[in-house]
């Protein structure tokens, strides 16, 4: 897992380079402006469901290169910066006695994904799949409720663990810190109007977010978000 990063890294700057030797044909590709809105979650089972009660809204907002490979078939490596993460509650607002967490980790995140395009006249619907590779930069935990009709909240920096990608294990990982990396697939689908881009996609994380945490043990504590986006090609 901890060269999954690097390697991806490298993959996105091969790609980056080579645009200008991708011949324009009826996929001419380009570069792509994008930004919306996440519906994040995180795995509270063995088995990787979740609760959706515990969904947590965030954003994401970046920038994706559409390589041509062939007619019909495009590599999209990215960055982007995007938020996960998810929250929990106990009673309702409305109540003397209310508790709510939330957590809410910001990752500059590096998806590559290989992406199909089927034309509708001057427009495409596109499918596609990929790894991705994120690093944490910021975030907040925040608590906030009600003790008896009285409200109180609270919220504090999250604690990432100092990790070196490029080792084998988890430097400085302690209890109340994430870990400072993660990595999954994305699979994602929509309609290129031309100029206008209309996306959806789905994160598949199977890195765990509490540090020192084995990754294979169970598929509990994992990131999820689905996402829906508006790009502008340039």
């Amino acid at each position: 897992m901890k060269k999954i990063f690097l390697s991806l890294s490298l993959v996105c700057a091969v790609a980056l380079s080579t645009t200008a030797q991708v011949k324009r044909s009826a996929n001419p590709g380009g570069l792509i402006i994008k930004g919306g809105v996440n519906l994040a979650n995180v795995t509270n089972s063995s088995n990787g469901g979740v609760d959706d009660a515990n969904t947590l809204t965030s954003f994401h907002a970046g920038v994706v290169a559409d390589l041509a490979l062939s007619e019909g078939l495009s590599l999209q490596p990215g960055l982007l910066v995007t938020g996960k993460g998810t929250k929990s509650s106990v009673g309702s607002s409305n109540d003397r006695n209310y508790w709510q967490a939330t957590s809410n980790p910001i990752y500059l995140e590096l998806p590559v994904n290989v992406v199909g395009k089927i034309p509708l006249g001057n427009k495409s619907l596109f499918v596609g799949a990929g790894p991705y590779a994120a690093m944490g930069i910021a975030g907040k935990n925040k608590t906030e409720g009600k003790i008896l009709g009285v409200g109180f909240s609270r919220d504090s920096d999250i604690s990432f663990s100092d990790d070196d990608p490029t080792t084998s294990y988890e430097e400085n990982a302690g209890f109340g810190k994430l870990k400072r990396f993660d990595y999954g697939l994305n699979v994602l689908g929509g309609l290129d109007l031309g100029k206008v881009i209309i996306g959806a996609n789905y994160g598949y994380g199977f890195a765990k977010l509490n540090s020192g945490a084995s990754d294979r043990a169970n598929d509990r504590n994992k990131n999820r978000v689905l996402s829906f986006s508006l790009g502008l090609k340039l």
